[in-house]
């Protein structure tokens, strides 16, 4: 992402040299190119924008192009010249006129994290701006913490919710089709009943059709509807769907669909829904679902879905080490992120088919006194710092 800097300084200094390379280093240990403009119209030009108070005295001028600035302001100090107390000076005036912004300023592996991080927020809160979520059916019946308001959905991050009815899956499952491509190679070369398969493909073509008709970034399906008239599951589906990058959620919960594409936008990597199994310790618990993105796991083997005995799931084995835990809101008005450790893959009798023993570094409580809902994302790496960065600007 390129970022604009406006370069800001007393009439008494012009651009110093040592300014220059401050953003030039920053660039580098960032990842991110900032490039230093001089004027509002050349700042318009990025889509991510920060202000550079370079000396002190500097607040008049600052004063004079605030109403052209958009929110949040984000105030870029070295720390040298006075341009910390000028940005001080600065943000309290911005919080008495109710502008919403923050001081860029501290040691420079930490300024370039925080502008790493702002990029990436920012980067994600505009996808989000439009992103078209699909919901094939209503929630499950047993959700019912789990609607999801699309007025505030849209109004809060400008996300597109899209209700498609079962008997529209349906009709396009009665065409057996679906692409032949690497992930469906793959699964039909499987040991496992290749009339199952078969049908469990079919699945995955019919909802294809079903994202691209529709536009879906992301799409979530009323699944155990399918247990009767397909005498089949939408596990298979939705691991291949995750595994091609459109984010695929179980039971209609549209909450969960959110979390999976707030998270896999921050994180870019794939997104396990699944549901908090067993509570262990203060700090231990079990995830377990029967579905996951292909291409999140090292090895896997087919299985029967757990609840029914039906269709084609997958027992993964997810690679252990640190990992995020995460849910929110689907009007994104809350949510709940922790750093965790991914123990060990578990093989247990009556859990959900892939199971996940993970260590969670704000501890179990959460789970029993306020959850967001039953099905959380799990992520491999550690994102919990980004995540909340994420919320504090999100709206």
């Amino acid at each position: 992402m390129k970022i604009g800097v406006l370069y800001i300084m007393s009439d008494l200094h012009g651009v110093e040299e040592k300014d220059r390379k401050y953003v030039e280093n920053l660039s580098q240990t960032s990842g991110q190119q900032l490039e230093l403009v001089h004027t509002i119209d050349e700042l318009n030009n990025y889509d991510f924008k920060m202000v550079f108070i370079a000396t002190g005295g500097t607040e008049g001028k600052f004063i004079k192009i605030v109403p052209e600035l958009p929110e949040p302001i984000f105030i870029l100090t070295s720390g040298e010249s006075n341009s910390l107390a000028a940005s001080m000076e600065i943000l309290s005036f911005m919080k008495l006129k109710g502008l919403n912004g923050e001081i860029i300023h501290g040691k420079p592996e930490y300024v370039a994290k925080k502008v790493a991080q702002l990029a990436k927020v920012f980067e994600v809160k505009s996808k989000l701006n439009g992103f078209r979520l699909g919901s094939i059916g209503k929630p499950s019946d047993w959700l019912i913490a789990s609607d999801v308001d699309p007025i505030n959905a849209y109004r809060n991050a400008g996300m597109v919710l899209v209700d498609i009815p079962m008997e529209e899956l349906f009709d396009e499952i009665n065409k057996c089709e679906y692409p032949s491509n690497e992930f469906a190679l793959r699964i039909e070369n499987s040991d496992f009943d290749k009339n199952e398969i078969k049908k469990s493909l079919e699945i995955y073509g019919a909802i294809k059709r079903l994202c691209d008709k529709y536009r879906l970034n992301a799409v979530t399906i009323r699944c155990f509807d399918l247990l009767g008239p397909i005498k089949s599951t939408g596990c298979m589906a939705l691991a291949i769907l995750n595994a091609e990058g459109i984010y695929g959620g179980c039971e209609g919960d549209m909450q969960s669909l959110v979390s999976m594409s707030v998270i896999g936008l921050l994180s870019d990597k794939p997104v396990f829904m699944c549901n908090p199994s067993r509570i262990l310790d203060e700090k231990s618990m079990i995830f377990a679902h029967c579905t996951l993105p292909l291409n999140m796991i090292s090895e896997y083997s087919l299985m029967t879905h757990f609840e029914s005995g039906l269709g084609v799931a997958v027992r993964g084995k997810i690679d252990t080490g640190e990992a995020t835990v995460f849910k929110c809101a689907g009007d994104l008005s809350r949510h709940f992120v922790s750093k965790a450790n991914i123990d060990n893959n578990l093989c247990e009798t009556f859990l959900c088919r892939t199971q996940i023993q993970v260590t969670l570094d704000k501890g179990t409580s959460y789970f029993t006194t306020d959850p967001i809902g039953n099905h959380h994302m799990v992520v491999n790496g550690d994102y919990s710092e980004l995540v909340d960065e994420f919320f504090k600007w999100v709206k």
